[in-house]
């Protein structure tokens, strides 16, 4: 938003990109599933964890885990959006 009000919800595609992260711990198989590079998932995490202001997933390698934060906010949001 152009005059600093924060969203009310955090991007849909971000959402959709942290949970096919949590569920394949991988960047690119969440990509395959959301039909978007391995780079623009790891950016869009990025953007949902700046606008949450926590650490969603762990990140080692090629591989990620879910912090414990961000196993909560998977499990609370995944129902939603697998609907």
């Amino acid at each position: 938003m152009s005059d600093g009000r924060r969203r009310l919800l955090p991007p849909m595609g971000a959402l959709a990109s942290f949970v096919a992260a949590a569920r394949h711990d991988s960047f690119s198989r969440a990509g395959d599933e959301v039909g978007l590079t391995q780079s623009a998932v790891s950016r869009q995490i990025a953007t949902l964890e700046d606008w949450l202001q926590i650490s969603l997933l762990q990140r080692s390698g090629r591989r990620v885990t879910l912090s414990p934060e961000g196993r909560a906010y998977a499990d609370a949001i995944a129902p939603a959006l697998d609907r």
